[in-house]
């Protein structure tokens, strides 16, 4: 008896499986990180998010336009207390209250271009870790380099207002659908609101993966 029908038939079985496995993973959806720079929790969360998505999106949105919005919303002292808990260091810049257009408008570009989690970790460290005002030009092009922006790209975006509308958009859109804060990670049709919610997101991104 000749089993050699049998196993090209297994063979083409197995191959007709794998592309339809890869062809349901192409189609879910892709997480994505909403953040404003301005915030602490941004920082806390770009240490960690990195690692534990694949293929995370950054997204810049406006903490302005929802009702959690000030970095401080939480309580004073409460980013502190949640840095000391994680183990991180925590220095604020020296001016509060605190935003960074210029930088939000860099990171847009940077998401543009793929290189948002490298341009996301590097202004945030710098604002959070070193006290650093990120819309001091010098700054802003030390962030850039880090995610391989060009000082000149960075520079002509930051100064680019054109792309505040977008940043306050997507705001907008997580305000409507009930966001109070950012940090925000959205998995599929789900919303975790804020950075104590990185690991829930991160199993729901597991589960559905």
């Amino acid at each position: 008896m000749s089993f050699v029908g049998t196993v090209t038939s297994l063979e083409d079985h197995r191959r007709t499986r794998s592309r339809r496995v890869v062809g349901v993973r192409q189609l879910l959806p892709q997480p994505t990180l909403f953040f404003d720079l301005r915030s602490p929790y941004t920082y806390l969360v770009a240490e960690r998010a990195d690692r534990l998505f694949e293929g995370l999106e950054w997204r810049p949105a406006s903490a302005d336009v929802l009702p959690g919005g000030e970095p401080d919303a939480d309580g004073p002292g409460a980013a502190d207390a949640r840095a000391r808990l994680l183990g991180l260091p925590l220095v604020w810049p020296e001016d509060r209250p605190y935003r960074v257009p210029g930088a939000m408008r860099v990171a847009s570009l940077a998401a543009e271009r793929g290189c948002g989690a490298a341009f996301v970790l590097a202004a945030s460290r710098l604002a959070f870790c070193g006290g650093f005002d990120l819309d001091d030009p010098e700054i802003l092009a030390e962030a850039a380099a880090a995610a391989g922006i060009a000082v000149d790209d960075a520079l002509h975006a930051a100064g680019d207002v054109v792309r505040d509308g977008p940043i306050e958009a997507a705001a907008g859109m997580l305000l409507a659908a009930g966001a109070q804060r950012l940090p925000l990670l959205q998995v599929g049709r789900t919303r975790f609101c804020g950075e104590d919610r990185l690991m829930e997101a991160a199993a729901a991104a597991r589960a559905v993966g």
